[in-house]
């Protein structure tokens, strides 16, 4: 494994770690940055309008289309390492 993916498996771990949750943008964000990094771009249909939840997930992974896996590990370690700080 690289460091990348060392930091990378680490922040997912640290992040477990938080006094609270995140508010609901900066989970969601959390939610794009691992998919991004882990599976790649968004593929299958978009849920339908009564999966509100399901839906914005979906999008906010979609916003990260064409992002490199390395640069979605590297935002997300960054994203943790910020949450914990605080």
């Amino acid at each position: 494994m690289s460091e990348l993916d060392d930091a990378f498996t680490s922040a997912q771990a640290r992040v477990k770690t938080l006094a609270s949750a995140p508010p609901p943008k900066t989970l969601l964000s959390l939610y794009a940055l691992f998919k991004q990094a882990s599976k790649g771009d968004a593929s299958g249909k978009r849920p339908g309008m009564l999966d509100v939840r399901g839906r914005a997930k979906f999008d906010a992974w979609k916003e990260r289309a064409g992002m490199s896996s390395d640069d979605a590990k590297t935002a997300y370690v960054k994203l943790v390492d910020e949450l914990l700080a605080k």
